[in-house]
């Protein structure tokens, strides 16, 4: 693990103080208490990543990181969704539908977000491939969206469907189009 994934995931596990059971069971009841929903597996096996690397030491760890990487693969292959543990996820995110959704290893997800089928959350330039979104708290990102890059989602904001973000989106704004143009909070109504 390099020292950015190992301060990033020290970050991500500090921000809950929910066992690993308690944060399964309320992304369980996010997701409708539906425990056969691909997103809710997603969100599961990437909860486990995490609550596996506070296992010490590493030897005991070994046989953890291979189960990991085996659920990590069957998500990803399985169903198309491709969440790994570095990424910071926050609580009771909602993976809408499954297929074709990509998370950066480096992007930052508030909590009580919503993402849809077709998502991207990645980075815009292979010149710089640790730049990677930041989405805020109830974000909701619609189905083929692309957030490309190091851009910053306010709270409340709503990504629409097909949209390329390539800049910052404001808090309780709306970024539609390709590129994206944000409108104005009074235009979502």
């Amino acid at each position: 693990m390099t020292p950015l994934e190992t301060s990033q995931h020290q970050a991500s596990a500090s921000a809950s103080p929910l066992s690993l059971w308690q944060q399964i069971q309320e992304d369980w009841q996010a997701h409708e208490r539906d425990w056969t929903r691909p997103g809710f597996r997603a969100v599961a096996v990437h909860r486990f990543g995490n609550w596996r690397m506070t296992i010490q030491p590493k030897l005991l760890r070994a046989p953890l990181s291979l189960l990991y990487q085996m659920l990590y693969r069957k998500i990803r292959n399985g169903y198309g969704i491709e969440l790994p543990y570095t990424t910071q996820l926050g609580r009771r995110v909602i993976i809408e539908h499954q297929g074709a959704i990509v998370i950066h290893g480096y992007a930052v997800i508030g909590d009580d977000c919503i993402i849809r089928q077709g998502v991207t959350l990645g980075n815009r330039t292979l010149e710089q491939p640790l730049d990677a979104p930041k989405l805020g708290k109830g974000v909701n990102v619609g189905a083929g969206a692309k957030l490309l890059g190091k851009v910053e989602i306010g709270d409340g904001a709503a990504i629409g469907a097909n949209a390329v973000v390539l800049n910052d989106v404001p808090a309780h704004h709306l970024a539609v189009g390709i590129p994206a143009k944000v409108l104005a909070p009074k235009a979502m109504t």
